[in-house]
């Protein structure tokens, strides 16, 4: 079989919206029934550390709700894409649910971290996590209380695996931007960093245009135009 181009796909909250996981931005979704200062910052945690911890066990308890939370055509669409496409296919996901992996994507980067790990502010270990956190609970590594929190990226920190982000951007044949605003940084500037390097294809795959600068474009519910755009990929 003749090798392909690499393909990269980037992922956003509108590709588990149809999941029955909310949005952030739109209307009814996340930030408009929480404050970010109050849940999604290292001050916040600082501050209100119960706070953040009710939050975050609230959105763990529902994710694990395997019978109203399960992965949608889009993410299925794009396992099949995985494992049909004659070359390699990264999915760099900004979610922190675990929905692509339900699906069957193996070659995944989770940006923004995973909402079903927690880590320990002394010690730094990761650990896969699945029931309530409180400030009371002790880190399985060092055994110290009142240090773990979410694994997750909060406003103001950095994204995980940048590095490694970059140079599959910079190597890719394909770049597909899927559910996603283009309103977060760095991850709306990845399709500007594709088009300088020159050689990639770039695609919005996406509910409405988010206004970046793509080759092509199919928009309306991820259920509907990711299946349809991979079953044409894997044709062509």
């Amino acid at each position: 079989m003749v090798q392909k181009a690499p393909i990269v796909v980037l992922t956003g909250a509108g590709v588990s919206q149809e999941s029955g996981i909310s949005t952030f931005r739109d209307a009814g979704g996340v930030w408009q029934k929480y404050s970010i200062e109050d849940v999604a910052t290292p001050e916040a945690f600082a501050r209100q550390p119960d706070t953040v911890h009710a939050f975050y066990n609230d959105r763990r308890r529902k994710l694990q709700d395997t019978g109203a939370i399960r992965p949608n055509a889009a993410h299925e669409a794009l396992a099949r894409l995985e494992h049909e496409w004659p070359g390699e296919v990264t999915v760099i996901t900004q979610n922190i649910d675990n929905l692509h992996e339900r699906a069957g994507s193996q070659n995944l980067i989770h940006m923004h971290g995973e909402l079903l790990k927690v880590r320990c502010n002394t010690c730094g270990a990761v650990q896969p996590w699945h029931e309530d956190v409180t400030r009371r609970t002790a880190c399985p590594a060092c055994a110290n209380p009142d240090t773990l929190r979410p694994h997750v990226v909060w406003f103001g920190e950095m994204p995980f695996h940048l590095d490694t982000i970059m140079a599959k951007l910079d190597d890719c044949g394909w770049f597909l931007s899927v559910g996603t605003s283009g309103n977060v940084y760095p991850a709306a500037g990845f399709v500007d960093r594709v088009r300088a390097v020159g050689q990639a294809r770039t695609v919005e795959l996406n509910y409405e245009a988010s206004g970046g600068a793509f080759d092509d474009a199919r928009h309306g519910p991820a259920t509907e135009v990711v299946p349809a755009f991979v079953e044409d990929l894997l044709k062509a």
